[in-house]
């Protein structure tokens, strides 16, 4: 038998991304240490995987590489008696997609620990509506409430709002009662962010530059994907005792800013880190996503391509082109 998997190969710099036919030796060769064989139905295009596609970034660290940091699907075999054939499961980075073949495939082997079962109300595509970005966003969103961040406490920012990580916070936040405030380089896209529930939408060059080390207090929280001059703007402008999550780096890894906001205000700033949370964290995240994430709005956000055209998908990514998700059928 035979899987279809969008395999990644690099030999004296000639880069190649391409839909391959991979045998059940191969993948077996290739994933040692992994217990449990999953059928997968979708997987996702992340920041991270196009980085991975386009070749864009230091992303992937052995070759050849099955691309793909999320999937979601069903067990076919498991050595690992908590999984059993038949199981809803879905798992987000660990490095898969990296250091270990990953999930843009039609089947996957993985390591048992590394998979959560998939809440009964989320369809293995709604899964990957929400994938990582999602996820992420989840975390980051827990976060802000765990630190004391209150609805009635003042305007919430999330940076890079029409992503994938940002849309998702947007509409979670809103959902929870809490006043978004929705920063994106589309400024068309206003109406979308409007439907998701923020309520105000700002452009991005307002936090994109360099500012000064203490600006005018506004946010009581933020979600930022973005990393660079807009983090430490928005440091800058988050209010006394405020918090701000950071998951992301789409402007830049830099983070050019001063120790003011968090010795003069109490600013907090938290790390948000998906690839190798904690399990408990990680399946509590996914409750909540069960629980408290409008399906209308995902379905909202979310587009469906192919296997092959996950790969044409990643450039427009990384160009800012693509709202919201993108869901990849791998067996069409």
């Amino acid at each position: 038998m035979t899987t279809k998997a969008i395999l990644l190969t690099k030999s004296d710099d000639q880069f190649a991304a391409r839909v391959a036919e991979l045998s059940d030796e191969e993948l077996r060769a290739a994933t040692p240490g992994a217990d449990v064989t999953v059928a997968v139905d979708y997987s996702t295009v992340n920041y991270k995987d196009a980085l991975a596609l386009a070749n864009k970034g230091p992303v992937v660290r052995r070759w050849p590489m099955v691309a793909g940091i999320d999937a979601a699907g069903s067990v076919l075999e498991s050595a690992d008696p908590r999984f059993a054939p038949g199981d809803r499961v879905v798992l987000n980075g660990w490095g898969v997609g990296e250091q270990h073949w990953g999930g843009l495939a039609q089947r996957a082997r993985f390591k048992s620990d590394w998979l959560v079962k998939l809440p009964a109300s989320l369809s293995t595509r709604q899964a990957m509506a929400i994938g990582t970005a999602g996820y992420t966003a989840m975390l980051c969103c827990l976060a802000l409430r765990e630190q004391g961040v209150e609805a009635v406490d003042g305007e919430v920012l999330v940076t890079g709002a029409s992503g994938g990580v940002g849309s998702i916070a947007v509409s979670i936040l809103a959902g929870w009662g809490y006043r978004v405030v929705a920063s994106t380089g589309r400024t068309a896209e206003a109406s979308f962010l409007s439907a998701l529930g923020a309520s105000a939408v700002i452009d991005r060059a307002e936090l994109s530059s360099p500012g000064k080390p203490l600006q005018k207090e506004r946010w009581a929280g933020v979600v930022d994907s973005v990393g660079s001059h807009t983090l430490a703007n928005s440091c800058a402008q988050t209010r006394y005792g405020g918090v701000v999550t950071a998951c992301g780096l789409a402007q830049g890894m830099d983070f050019p800013a001063t120790v003011a906001p968090f010795i003069l205000r109490g600013v907090r700033l938290i790390g948000i880190d998906s690839v190798m949370c904690p399990q408990p964290r990680r399946q509590d995240a996914w409750q909540r996503l069960a629980a408290d994430l409008d399906r209308s709005k995902l379905d909202a956000l979310t587009s469906e391509v192919g296997l092959a055209q996950a790969i044409e998908v990643a450039g427009a990514l990384l160009a800012g082109k693509v709202r919201g998700r993108v869901v990849v059928n791998v067996n069409a």
